[in-house]
């Protein structure tokens, strides 16, 4: 592990370096997707597609791109979706072939209730951070974000 002083946080006396705390806040963020996801009987990627729906009609392609799923793949997920009540399909206005995914009023009921508790449950993670340092800890998480949606990065 290195122990790069500039990129060095202290967690019970252990150093973690920019990317062990990144990974770590990682599993901490989907320990909290994945038992929000449990309690209403949703995966993580169900979760994420709810999130994603939330303030769009995507096509089944934008929505896989979104994430970073295959068609065959997307088709299953909305179909389950689909069959609890959740989303429905339409055809697009713009492309006779296309399709748009949207939630149903129930669909919404349950997004807005897991948008609520996955919100509180991240924001207790900050609990101990004073304004200043919450403040900061989204500056810097909204950067890495931005860059990381940048066409200019490659995988």
């Amino acid at each position: 592990m290195t122990t790069d002083p500039v990129s060095t946080v202290f967690i019970d006396n252990k150093p973690l370096n920019t990317v062990d705390a990144l990974v770590q806040l990682s599993f901490l963020t989907q320990r909290v997707l994945s038992a929000v996801g449990a309690e209403h009987d949703l995966s993580v990627i169900q979760i994420r597609m709810l999130g994603v729906l939330r303030d769009r009609q995507p096509g089944m392609l934008e929505l896989g791109s979104h994430l970073g799923l295959d068609k065959s793949s997307m088709t299953g997920l909305v179909g389950r979706a689909e069959k609890r009540g959740l989303v429905q399909r339409s055809p697009s206005p713009h492309d006779g072939r296309a399709v748009l995914v949207s939630l149903t009023p129930a669909g919404r009921k349950l997004t807005d209730q897991c948008t609520k508790e996955i919100g509180r449950r991240i924001i207790a993670l900050t609990d101990g951070l004073a304004t200043p340092e919450l403040v900061e800890l989204t500056r810097l998480t909204d950067a890495v974000v931005r860059a990381a949606a940048s066409p200019v990065i490659n995988d």
